[in-house]
């Protein structure tokens, strides 16, 4: 047995269901004609398209969001540098002291 894999559609074909949908053709018959797996997913395309137009039909992108650009450690001034230096290791101390207080209870 092999697994299914998850069914992508594009933004077109999601639009033409959900556009013929809306001028009253049915969600079973749209599903059944164009192989969808169930009814469901159209209906669930023309709520998110009632709720948020046409863009929310587009591809979602996937993972985690990226950060945003911060300067690079040579952008920063010597005082910024110092700063987030100390930060790191006043974390590191931190985390280190937290350590050793698990270590110490191990031992009772």
């Amino acid at each position: 047995m092999t697994k299914q894999t998850k069914q992508s559609y594009s933004f077109e074909f999601k639009l033409a269901l959900v556009e013929r949908f809306l001028a009253g053709e049915t969600a079973p018959d749209l599903a059944a004609e164009v192989s969808l797996s169930s009814p469901r997913l159209l209906e669930t395309w023309v709520r998110a398209y009632r709720r948020e137009g046409v863009d929310a039909l587009r591809p979602k992108p996937r993972g985690r969001p990226r950060k945003p650009d911060a300067p690079a450690p040579a952008e920063l001034s010597e005082v910024e540098r110092l700063r987030l230096e100390n930060e790191r290791l006043r974390a590191e101390v931190a985390y280190l002291g937290k350590l050793r207080a698990l270590r110490a209870q191990e031992r009772r």
